[in-house]
Formats: structure tokens, C-alpha cells, sequence
């Protein structure tokens, strides 16, 4: 009995270790769920670039942990916004990701292997539209300038990871026209979303000062991306990758605050 008490202790303690800390089921107005509607859209793209990133042995360790986290995250995500929004249209479309995330995290949660990167990729593209659908479906229900700053700000957080899931399975060795010219779209979108977001009269002094660290991020990512053809430096894009992650999550957040 005592070794069986120790088992559960230690058990009980890995659960923990393994919940998120941050507090992403306190969705306390518009502008917040707008913002957590739009983590699931970052999710379904970062979950594909830590699955690549582990198959890479890119900080191998720390990827897999962020791979566990962003599952985590997601079905607290689902849950939380389905309370908030207990019926209705937008309810029935976020029945409809849980629908399409299952399979996804069935993948995700399988060991890591080269042969389900793309299966896993085309089933988080489904769940990215379909996120990215209850993005629209809030910010039209509330009909804010301030709610579509949040949009916006949250989806420059999903093009960080999108930007690194596609070259991280082009360093894997999927090389697809596909990907190459979303890579190519998904630069040419930051860049429109960050012009739109610099050029509004909303920010404040805080948020023009982190907006201006992540042009100066992004020019050292695209810089960074710029190699001979067939070279790959995906250890530098990820790290780069997660710095204007990082930066977007707070630019959104202060966004949030300004309701």
C-alpha cells in the first residue's frame, strides 16, 4: 500500500507539472473570447511545428513539451468556449472543430514519425478555417473596431507558427509547391497585418513599443529564412519564430485590455 500511495503522489504530481499555468479559461468579455477563439487557430499550426520539431531533433526536449502543452491547451480552449458560448451558431461551429481536432490530436498524441507529419498538416488546416470561423462569427456578433484589432493581433500570433510549421516540413524533406508558396503568402500576410496593426490609432504608447520589436524580429526572421536553396536553418527559425510568438501573445493581450 505505502509503494502504491508513492506511485499516485508521483503521478499526481507529473499532472500537475504537465497543466498549463497561464489562465486561458477566464474568458471575461468580447475582446477575450475573440482572443482565445484565436489561440485555437495558433495552436493548430504551432502543434504541427513542434510534431516536425521533435521528427527534426530541433531542441528536441522542449519541443516535445510544447507539443504536450499546446494539446493541453486546445481541449481546455474547446471546452471553455463552448461554455461561453453555450448555443447557437457559433456553438454548433466550435461542435464541428471538436469534430475535426479528435483526429488531430490522436496523431499528435501518437508517437512522432515522418510518415504522419502530413496527415497530421491537412488535418490542422481544417481545424485552422474552422477556427478561424468562429473568429469572424465573435467579431461580427460584437461588431468592434477593438474586437478586430484583437483579430488581427491574434492572427500575426498564428502566422508566427505557421511560418515555422511550413519550413520546418520543407526542412523535413516535404518539399511541395504548396508549401513553398504558402510560406511565401504567409511572409506577405505578417507583413499586411503588421502595417494595419503600426498604423492604428488605438495604440498605446506600450503597444507601439512592442509592435516596433517585432518589425525588427520579423526583419531578422526573414533575413534569417534567405539561404542558398536547399539549406536549412530550422533550429534559428524556430527560435526566431517563438520570440514574435511571444511578442504578438503580449501585443494581443494589451489589445484585449484596452475594452
Amino acid at each position: 500500500m505505502p509503494i502504491y500511495n508513492k506511485l499516485l503522489s508521483s503521478l499526481l504530481i507529473i499532472l500537475l507539472i504537465a497543466l498549463p499555468t497561464h489562465g486561458y479559461a477566464e474568458i471575461n468579455g468580447f475582446a477575450s473570447a475573440i482572443n482565445e477563439a484565436g489561440r485555437q487557430r495558433l495552436l493548430s499550426q504551432q502543434i504541427v511545428a513542434n510534431y516536425c520539431q521533435v521528427g527534426l531533433n530541433i531542441q528536441k526536449k522542449k519541443s516535445k513539451q510544447q507539443l504536450i502543452d499546446a494539446i493541453i491547451k486546445f481541449d481546455e480552449l474547446i471546452k471553455d468556449l463552448m461554455v461561453h458560448q453555450p448555443s447557437g451558431k457559433i456553438n454548433k461551429q466550435l461542435k464541428r472543430i471538436n469534430k475535426l481536432w479528435l483526429p488531430m490530436r490522436l496523431i499528435a498524441q501518437a508517437p512522432v514519425q515522418r510518415s504522419s507529419a502530413e496527415k497530421l498538416e491537412n488535418q490542422a488546416e481544417e481545424v485552422l478555417r474552422a477556427s478561424h470561423r468562429v473568429v469572424i462569427m465573435l467579431q461580427d456578433k460584437y461588431n468592434s473596431t477593438h474586437g478586430e484589432l484583437v483579430n488581427i493581433s491574434g492572427r500575426q500570433r498564428m502566422l508566427s507558427q505557421r511560418l515555422s510549421k511550413l519550413y520546418m516540413l520543407q526542412s523535413w524533406g516535404f518539399s511541395s509547391s504548396e508549401y513553398s508558396s504558402d510560406y511565401s503568402q504567409a511572409i506577405n500576410e505578417f507583413k499586411g497585418g503588421l502595417s494595419i496593426l503600426i498604423k492604428s490609432g488605438a495604440n498605446t504608447p506600450k503597444i507601439k513599443k512592442e509592435l516596433n520589436k517585432v518589425r525588427k524580429e520579423f526583419a531578422i526572421f526573414e533575413k534569417s529564412t534567405h539561404q542558398e536553396k536547399g539549406v536549412f536553418i530550422p533550429l534559428m527559425v524556430k527560435m526566431s519564430a517563438d520570440k514574435l510568438l511571444k511578442l504578438m501573445d503580449e501585443i494581443t493581450h494589451l489589445y484585449e485590455q484596452l475594452e
